[in-house]
């Protein structure tokens, strides 16, 4: 568990990292705790209580890794470290593109004894999202994976319809509605899937709370039909 920390800190800068303050770079990030760790991929879902450590360091070409765990025993869920570049940002509209290895880890029995198994990925991704008002948005994302291990899914999908909806629901407590609508395909197979977050931010503090439903629309990719979880999350800036 210390080796992952220690990762986690060189990483993801819940320390100030050197140099950074004094380039310049902001860096900001969040850590949440969630009842259970679910994917939109359902190989990748953990389906246990887990941790996440988000990072952006950078402005318009940001890094921004993301470091996952379980959090009963500190078990690596996923590693992905994003390389994200604006290429148009203002007040209407927000295009960006990305690119990213990820590992994706897994427990295998070899000879009786538990092993931890990374498996390797490659992906990119482009985001469109134009504000319609201050409160709502319409948004399109498109990311393509590609696995790097025999035992993975080689070519995969993902695109996915994304308006969202702000709105204050008491002086300081902004709730946010973002619903969505995607195509998974995962080599031969795909799907269609609905989901809803909703998150609420809590006044004064860097708290917020958000809760994830998932649904199958129809697929042929092997999953649950219905998902959820509920996170509290810490946001910060340095």
């Amino acid at each position: 568990m210390l080796r992952y920390v220690l990762v986690l800190i060189g990483l993801i800068g819940l320390v100030e990292p050197r140099g950074v303050r004094a380039q310049g770079l902001p860096v900001r990030g969040s850590v949440g705790i969630t009842n259970k760790g679910i994917s939109f991929v359902p190989a990748f879902s953990l389906g246990k209580p887990a941790i996440e450590f988000r990072n952006a360091i950078g402005r318009r070409l940001r890094f921004e890794p993301e470091l996952r765990f379980a959090l009963e025993d500190g078990r690596p869920w996923s590693f992905i470290f994003w390389w994200r570049y604006d290429l148009r940002s203002d007040e209407k509209w927000h295009l960006r593109v990305g690119a990213h290895p990820a590992l994706s880890f897994t427990t295998r029995t070899v000879e009786g004894e538990a092993l931890i198994v990374a498996r390797r990925f490659l992906a990119g991704e482009v985001a469109v999202r134009y504000r319609l008002t201050p409160q709502v948005l319409a948004g399109v994302y498109y990311l393509y994976a590609h696995g790097l291990e025999p035992s993975v899914h080689r070519h995969g999908h993902f695109l996915s319809v994304q308006p969202g909806l702000t709105f204050s629901v008491h002086p300081g407590w902004v709730l946010g509605l973002y619903p969505q609508v995607y195509y998974l395909r995962l080599d031969e197979r795909q799907g269609f899937y609905a989901a809803t977050s909703l998150t609420l931010s809590l006044p004064r503090t860097p708290f917020s709370l958000s809760v994830l439903v998932n649904k199958i629309l129809h697929t042929r990719i092997t999953g649950e039909d219905w998902l959820w979880n509920v996170s509290l999350i810490y946001r910060y800036r340095m």
